[in-house]
């Protein structure tokens, strides 16, 4: 992973090396169920060795959609929720510009991007179909079933806006569905319809599904380089076989899971870079499905510095001490901006005269870091050499990897969500369904 780099040097005062030794062999019996199919949820591995077995012809495909939608749409709306809009999401935000929506088409090259049916707010919906009027767009809902209510209800609006602006022949061109492959009642609609479909693969589960059609196509739409985030997550997936002391996700499962037994029961991931803010909404997903279960699981929570230490600061250095802190670093920004002098200097920030904004960003997270360890706050670095392709690629891969291990060390199925169904059993109830 030679744009990842993983350092536990900071959570070592808060555990020692025979407990790292201890549970090493345990990690590497967890990774080898993975890679032997034999862990538990074994009909959902299929990420596992998907950069090796990647269908190339629908790879193929969603390039050839993603040129579509942009040269038809101003706007390209998703339809999805939880797995199905938030791998999409994060790579975007990570990947482009910070106010990509608000530019014009022409500085953005590509349509806008936005989310439907992440939630049931009448007002968020509304909102929206403000927004498409007088505008040419594209959909792409995307759903195993189809029948998930709050996308469900999103698609049956969005698509009868469709039919009524483009008519019924128009609209089957401008709706693309990422489905099952042979079941559901979104994938009889596509069928019925006329829509283009991709797959999302039975042995993935929705969490894990970035790196399918299901993250790849919005990805593409927004310009994003999908060769190389699928290039550099194979890369990934051959460092996650390497023996513990050459595999970052290895070191990351086993450090957070001897943390866990130490009674830090909460893991935050924070970042000083706001293009990282997704990317932490995928991963509390991720690691919040997969491990909290059976009365187990760390909580997976985040955080924006040095924004939130203006309102999260004092609880992280004086409050209960059961959190350590996961830093996503960005070593390298896209651009830099170089502070000047003012003569006046009323505000007294002369002596950053002719540093790089990125400097200063770095000396606060290294404070920062000081000052939480001071504070009995273990922390865990993940350095990333850019904000790319390359580097977005390697961190999904070694997120997913590290979950699916420190579940297995967990001892829970780290690919079922048995609990997010009762949720769902009691809104059907007070709804009156049958």
């Amino acid at each position: 992973m030679e744009n990842l780099r993983f350092n536990y040097q900071s959570s070592l005062p808060f555990i020692t090396q025979q407990e790292i030794d201890y549970l090493s062999p345990y990690t590497k019996i967890a990774s080898e169920a993975l890679q032997s199919g034999s862990s538990p949820g074994s009909d959902f591995l299929g990420w596992v060795k998907m950069p090796f077995l990647y269908d190339t012809k629908e790879f193929e495909r969603v390039k050839i959609a993603a040129d579509k939608i942009r040269n038809q749409s101003d706007i390209l709306v998703v339809v999805g929720i939880g797995g199905s809009y938030l791998g999409a999401k994060a790579a975007i935000e990570f990947l482009s510009h910070s106010f990509y929506n608000n530019l014009d088409n022409e500085k953005r090259n590509g349509p806008a991007i936005v989310f439907a049916g992440i939630n049931l707010s009448p007002d968020y919906l509304n909102d929206l179909l403000d927004l498409l009027e007088g505008k040419d767009f594209s959909i792409n809902v995307i759903s195993k079933s189809g029948t998930t209510t709050e996308p469900a209800i999103s698609f049956r609006v969005l698509k009868e806006l469709t039919e009524s602006r483009y008519g019924k022949v128009g609209a089957k061109d401008r709706i693309f569905a990422t489905t099952d492959r042979q079941k559901g009642a979104l994938k009889q609609l596509a069928d019925q319809e006329g829509y283009e479909t991709f797959v999302v693969p039975d042995d993935i589960g929705g969490r894990f599904s970035v790196l399918t059609p299901v993250g790849l196509l919005p990805i593409a739409v927004s310009g994003a380089n999908i060769n190389a985030l699928i290039n550099r997550a194979l890369d990934a997936a051959n460092t996650c076989q390497k023996k513990f002391d050459e595999n970052p996700a290895l070191q990351y499962a086993t450090i957070r899971n001897i943390l866990n037994r130490r009674g830090k029961a909460i893991e935050m991931l924070v970042s000083y870079e706001p293009r990282c803010q997704y990317i932490a909404e995928w991963w509390k997903q991720l690691y919040g499905e997969s491990e909290g279960k059976d009365g187990k699981g760390i909580f997976p929570a985040s955080a924006n510095f040095t924004a939130d230490l203006h309102s999260l600061g004092q609880f992280l250095q004086d409050g209960t001490r059961n959190i350590f802190e996961t830093i996503l670093n960005i070593t390298k920004p896209k651009r830099d901006f170089l502070l000047g002098e003012d003569v006046d200097n009323l505000d007294g920030l002369n002596y950053l005269s002719g540093k790089k904004l990125s400097y200063v960003n770095e000396k606060a997270m290294q404070g920062t870091l000081e000052a939480h360890l001071d504070g009995g706050v273990p922390n865990l670095i993940i350095d990333l050499e850019d904000a790319s392709e390359h580097s977005l690629g390697n961190l999904f891969y070694f997120f997913e990897y590290a979950c699916g291990v420190s579940g297995n060390l967990l001892g829970v199925n780290p690919f079922d969500q048995p609990g997010v169904e009762a949720y769902k059993k009691n809104m059907f109830r007070l709804l009156g369904k049958k």
